[in-house]
């Protein structure tokens, strides 16, 4: 089989390079892909992202399946359109990813659905929105206030603050006085643990994936901007068996059934990204309508099943015939990033100390890479991910760290603490 995976970063190198082990699998192209997916011989690159482009490719090199990666593809429709050439596509529809690339209509379906979420106010006028916002800080002195922007932002369109300018400045910011058509969600911040749950569905029912936790802001300490994610551990070790049973019943259950029942049933790739709080009870922070990155990473080192006939069985409805084998230890993510980023991140810097060879408990999974010349040089703001297995969460810091220092570019940035709330958990 060939196999065509859509995208460009780190989350898109680990997944075809899961799907290039299959036996199965005669060979993974990855459009556009990047400096990693070019330098391993089990993986083409197609220089392209344009879905007509992508789709005339797959129907010229009989590509047995598509899967697809990033969440703009799935905003544009690329899945409608295959679906249309009768080409073999994993993701949901445009309709169903609506859960990720609007806030609006994630939070009224999680209200319509009796979905645990936190109460909100959408706003398409910057006046309403800023008196949301005084009023908010007014009942509830001290306590932060979160300002969503509706669409799509690569993991930045959130803000959490107890800084009232900076509120209205990203109120500013994402719906300004002239916009026409752009909303935003205020709403109230939800106290506790965040964890990312993932699950493969098939329209009407759905298989757990390994958890992970997912580091955003930039500095240690969780300081710092927002970012796309500066690196993850899985498993989660705050998803108890317990918080488990409940996202799988309180979330995922109803949100399958919610929107089967609206007439957008969700196949693909979900992620309920949850707040925990000190009681166990998981609340919807976000959905999003694909893996995550990094946290795919991670999960995908420790994923010992082939990925293909997963994917197939989601396809074909058959869920229930899938099994899903984990390897017990912790695999951890570090993300080394450019200079400048998440705000203005440099590119053209030459990449130095890259291991030689990966091994089945270590690799670097490239992002933000380029081939120039011959020469790997940095191409985007998060570059690489160095994932490694440990037998604890302590063991994977040490072994990844120890890898993350041998690998070097100019005005590398990394946080010197991803995982440091399951160390001593597990």
């Amino acid at each position: 089989m060939k196999i065509l995976v859509v995208g460009s970063g780190g989350r898109e190198h680990a997944l075809a390079w899961k799907l290039a082990q299959s036996p199965k699998v005669q060979r993974v192209y990855v459009a556009p892909g990047n400096g990693g997916t070019a330098l391993d011989k089990r993986l083409s690159n197609f220089p392209s992202s344009d879905p007509r482009v992508l789709a005339a490719f797959a129907e010229r090199e009989k590509i047995a399946l598509t899967v697809v990666g990033p969440d703009a593809p799935l905003a544009d429709g690329i899945v409608d359109l295959f679906q249309s050439l009768k080409l073999r596509i994993f993701g949901p529809t445009r309709a169903a990813a609506e859960l990720e690339w609007s806030k609006d209509f994630a939070k009224a379906f999680m209200q319509r659905h009796g979905i645990p979420t936190a109460p909100s106010v959408t706003c398409d006028d910057a006046a309403a929105a800023h008196a949301r916002v005084d009023a908010q800080f007014a009942a509830s002195p001290g306590v932060p206030v979160v300002v969503k922007a509706d669409g799509l932002a690569a993991g930045k369109g959130v803000v959490v603050t107890t800084d009232v300018d900076e509120a209205h400045a990203a109120i500013d910011r994402w719906l300004p006085a002239d916009a026409s058509g752009a909303r935003l969600v205020v709403e109230e911040f939800l106290d506790g643990e965040e964890a990312s749950f993932f699950v493969i569905c098939d329209g009407r029912s759905a298989v757990p994936f390994a958890t992970a936790q997912d580091h955003k802001r930039l500095l240690d300490g969780d300081l710092g901007p927002n970012t796309g994610g500066m690196g993850a551990y899985s498993p989660a070790p705050i998803v108890t068996p317990d918080v488990h049973a409940r996202v799988m019943q309180q979330i995922v259950r109803p949100t399958l059934a919610g929107m089967a029942g609206e007439g957008r049933p969700f196949t693909g790739f979900l992620y309920v990204g949850l707040m925990i709080d000190p009681r166990g009870q998981p609340r919807v922070v976000e959905f999003n309508a694909r893996m995550g990155d990094p946290e795919t990473q991670p999960i995908l080192l420790r994923m010992k099943s082939d990925l293909l006939p997963v994917l197939e069985g989601a396809l074909n409805a058959k869920l229930d015939e899938v099994e899903i084998e984990w390897d017990r230890r912790t695999a951890l993510t570090v993300v080394l990033a450019s200079d400048g980023y998440p705000s203005t991140p440099r590119k053209g810097d030459a990449i130095h100390g890259l291991p030689k060879a990966e091994s089945d408990d270590a690799v670097v999974f490239h992002a933000g890479t380029a081939q120039v010349d011959g020469t790997l040089v940095t191409d985007g703001g998060r570059v690489l991910g160095v994932t490694v297995l440990g037998d604890s969460v302590k063991m994977a810091q040490k072994r990844a760290y120890a890898m993350a220092e041998t690998i070097d570019f100019a005005g590398r940035q990394y946080r010197h603490d991803i995982g440091w709330r399951g160390v001593g958990r597990r």
